[in-house]
């Protein structure tokens, strides 16, 4: 297969890397100096160093249509920020596409914020077109250690082609049809990763950080069935899996947000230092409002954001959680 991978982040780069020695693959920045620098160093030392980029791996810079001009299939790497305008270009590529965000759109003035599916259907309804996500550090899956993704889209064809793609021995990749499941999953795990890192920060032991993924997981099946997803769908890849590696793994930007938090950096502070995006922050509040606006309770959340506000310390907004009301357990 002819595949371009749009954006040379880190998880871009791995996955372009991972997948090069089986297709023909590009990988396309829109930083013609980063592209220079990658060819010349064979090695991306900005988002994944110490991982060589493969001799047949191609780079490229210039326009977004010229980069897949010619591709079975375009993958967008970059943060959900630049979704809309990557699939706005992608329009008149006539190539199935997939992306890798994982998050929720700022919500505009007087709307709710859109996963990345509605993103899509508002701009660019012709598209072929669906996610690839899942439990997956960036740096893992470039040295080729095990891992399992999961595609998923309303298009069968879509989810052939990602699991023809990327599927290796390294590198499971399973189909599924709830798009709206694996995208809620894949967003609402980074909110409760900043948590999970602030309990872990303020050295609040093991039971804790247990039972703040288990009803973490609860809050994300509550939004995503009010939201027309399977049940099922969170006690996979993108629900569950996705969940204990981004609030437990030592690689999690998310986790290691939290973390900072508890230490007494600000909220500026922690963002800087990553050199990465760390989701979480910017999707933490329109997950709330999403939720809000259905009616959906989700308390882990919403201290979560009275936490990024300022509103809250970290200790407080842990203590606000644990003086809520006892209730029954369920989803």
């Amino acid at each position: 297969m002819k595949i371009c991978v749009l954006g040379a982040g880190a998880w871009g780069t791995a996955l372009a890397v991972n997948a090069a020695g089986r297709h023909a693959v590009s990988l396309w920045a829109r930083d013609s100096a980063q592209v220079q620098a990658m060819t010349g160093a064979r090695e991306n030392a900005r988002y994944l160093p110490g991982v060589p980029l493969p001799p047949s791996l191609d780079l490229r810079s210039g326009t977004v249509l010229a980069a897949v001009a010619g591709a079975d299939l375009a993958i967008i790497a970059t943060p959900m920020a630049a979704l809309r305008e990557q699939l706005l270009l992608l329009r008149a590529a006539g190539c199935p596409v997939a992306w890798l965000c994982k998050g929720v759109e700022p919500a505009l003035a007087g709307a709710v914020g859109l996963l990345a599916h509605e993103i899509q259907a508002q701009v660019a309804p012709g598209l072929v077109a669906g996610v690839l996500s899942g439990p997956s550090f960036a740096q893992e899956v470039a040295q080729g250690r095990p891992t399992a993704l999961v595609a998923a889209s309303s298009h069968a064809s879509l989810r052939s082609s990602l699991v023809d793609a990327f599927h290796g021995p390294n590198l499971r990749v399973y189909a599924n049809d709830d798009i709206v499941g694996v995208e809620v999953g894949g967003a609402v795990k980074n909110v409760l990763a900043i948590a999970t890192g602030l309990a872990d920060g303020l050295a609040l032991g093991l039971n804790a950080r247990a039972a703040l993924i288990t009803r973490g997981l609860a809050e994300m099946t509550r939004l995503g069935l009010a939201l027309g997803a399977r049940s099922d769908t969170f006690m996979g890849l993108s629900g569950l899996g996705d969940l204990v590696l981004t609030a437990t793994g030592d690689l999690s930007r998310n986790r290691k947000v939290g973390l900072l938090l508890a230490q007494g950096q600000s909220l500026a502070q922690a963002v800087d230092s990553l050199g990465h995006v760390a989701e979480g922050v910017y999707c933490a509040r329109s997950v709330v409002q999403r939720a809000r606006h259905l009616g959906v309770e989700m308390p882990i959340a919403e201290s979560v954001v009275a936490l990024l506000d300022g509103r809250v310390r970290p200790a407080e907004a842990v203590a606000e959680l644990m003086r809520r009301e006892p209730g029954v357990e369920a989803p």
